[in-house]
């Protein structure tokens, strides 16, 4: 049964996604896309673009809608999507609230320790490479197209992401706002051509 797999699926993912949501895409995308094939590679991309521009922890969001469309696409009815989202969202972060709850209790007796102190310096440099993962999983055809069969939306694509990258990093631009103008420059030029 697909929500028995699910919960399993992301109650290992909601314990291993160190780093937050943006470390858990990664995770998300090899069991969901790879392994077991409950979605596409352009599914999962669409899933994640829509976790990222709505309210809410990026990883939260990707494990509910990625739950909603595995049961959906497993030929469940919509309504049964829903309770593949509810699954996917509560065995993502039942663990890590348990564990969490044990760790500050152990974090605060034992915060000075050297030992502690060296791990969570070690964690740090992993989680950068679990971003660093999944920013990596967001260069894709579905995302940047192809320059072959799609030229226009290649180099859009690619002058929007060195725009934003420079704008964010020389002069420290909002987000927000940067989003804004990525959103509105597509619009334009998806919408004349």
């Amino acid at each position: 049964m697909i929500f028995l797999r699910l919960f399993f699926t992301f109650l290992k993912i909601g314990v291993f996604s160190f780093g937050g949501g943006l470390a858990t895409i990664a995770l998300i995308q090899h069991d969901v896309v790879e392994e077991k094939g409950w979605l596409t590679t352009q599914e999962f991309t669409d899933i994640v673009a829509t976790s990222q521009i709505t309210p809410g922890p990026v990883g939260i969001n990707t494990a509910t809608y990625t739950g909603y469309t595995a049961v959906v696409n497993a030929g469940y009815p919509e309504w049964m999507g829903v309770l593949g989202a509810l699954t996917a969202s509560l065995a993502t972060i039942l663990l890590p609230v348990i564990m969490m709850l044990v760790v500050c209790k152990l974090l605060m007796k034992h915060k000075d320790n050297p030992i502690v102190a060296t791990t969570l310096s070690l964690l740090r440099v992993a989680i950068v490479g679990l971003i660093a993962a999944a920013a990596l999983l967001m260069v894709s055809t579905e995302t940047f197209g192809s320059y072959q069969t799609a030229p226009l939306q290649f180099f859009v694509s690619i002058g929007i992401f060195i725009a934003v990258f420079i704008a964010s990093i020389k002069f420290k631009a909002s987000p927000i706002l940067l989003i804004l103008l990525s959103g509105l420059a597509g619009l334009v030029v998806y919408g004349i051509f």
